[in-house]
């Protein structure tokens, strides 16, 4: 199989705090690289009750200090929030302190609501549209020879491996036009996946940091010994995401049995169309879904998010996805 990392949101949990998602996050961590997978990424969110990494590049210093070999990194820092220095910056101190470990994937969405994006802007200019240009600043900022005045220090010569990240085609002609390696955000959006992948790889321009096409894609997956168990697991995101699209944004709930069958049609649809991109249920169940997703998508690696409210159940799940690679 192709490779697979982690994408951790760091839940709050109905009951807990972030105090305990950090430890949990850490937790994880530190299971995906014994497991084998290949990086760890946390989301940049803001305003939301169920979700503690606002704070990336913070958290990830917490990370890193517990992890050795594993590859940690943002998926994504919302650059729009930011001035391209300061991310520079911050990215350039943990490439300092976590040498040759560190990824930065970018995005231009907010990461909120409307309200929470004017509280977090940087000036009253900050415009998402600013997107392409921000990223070339801030790989100028890292490069060995800046073409600006001002020096990041430390992130100077650094060149911390930069992703762009999208759930459209505009981050795909992005990421093709400045010979980048794309994330495709299909755990949550997959509606325009596959026109995405196609335009990004017809228009990629290879560059000093990829010679090739890299496509990496978000996937839900739910695992658990039987596929009864793995769908009532799996309750607990779907409620979270229907809360969130209906307003009504909260922490992870418990799950609960049979959640399909007491939500409306309009529920239902939704959470087909993010279960396009997902595999839940046992060994064989989770392993036909995933070889069924690449051989249709191409995908060079998986992004896997498991948004489990149960500690433990969530590290059986990356566990057992982790069996499976090894058995293939």
């Amino acid at each position: 199989m192709i490779p697979f990392s982690i994408l951790d949101l760091s839940p709050v949990t109905e009951g807990s705090d972030p105090a305990q998602s950090f430890r949990n996050s850490l937790s994880l961590a530190r299971h995906g690289e014994k497991l084998g997978y290949r990086r760890y990424w946390l989301a940049e969110h803001h305003g939301m009750p169920g979700i503690a990494s606002a704070a990336t590049a913070v958290l990830l210093a917490h990370i890193g200090a517990g992890t050795s070999t594993i590859r940690i990194g943002a998926g994504g820092v919302m650059l729009p929030n930011h001035s391209p220095l300061v991310i520079a910056e911050q990215f350039g101190t943990l490439e300092s302190l976590y040498p040759g470990r560190i990824d930065l994937g970018l995005g231009r969405a907010p990461g909120s609501d409307q309200r929470t994006a004017q509280a977090l802007r940087r000036d009253l200019q900050s415009d998402s549209d600013q997107f392409p240009q921000d990223v070339v600043e801030l790989m100028d900022f890292m490069s060995k020879e800046p073409r600006q005045p001002v020096l990041a220090v430390p992130g100077r010569g650094l060149e911390v491996p930069v992703w762009i990240l999208g759930s459209s085609t505009f981050g795909a002609q992005l990421a093709a036009h400045l010979g980048l390696p794309y994330a495709f955000a299909s755990h949550f959006a997959p509606q325009q996946l596959m026109q995405a992948i196609r335009i990004y790889r017809e228009t990629f321009k290879p560059s000093a940091q990829l010679a090739k096409p890299y496509v990496m894609l978000g996937f839900n997956v739910f695992a658990a010994e039987t596929d009864e168990e793995a769908h009532f697991r799996a309750t607990s995101w779907q409620q979270a995401f229907v809360n969130l699209r209906s307003g009504r944004p909260g922490r992870l709930p418990p799950p609960v049995a049979n959640y399909r069958q007491k939500v409306g049609p309009a529920e239902n649809a939704l959470l087909d169309s993010v279960l396009s991109c997902s595999a839940v249920g046992s060994r064989d169940t989770v392993r036909a879904g995933i070889q069924a997703f690449v051989e249709r998508t191409g995908a060079d690696e998986l992004m896997i998010t498991s948004q489990v409210f149960d500690h433990e159940a969530r590290l059986r799940s990356y566990e057992i996805l982790a069996e499976l690679r090894a058995q293939d």
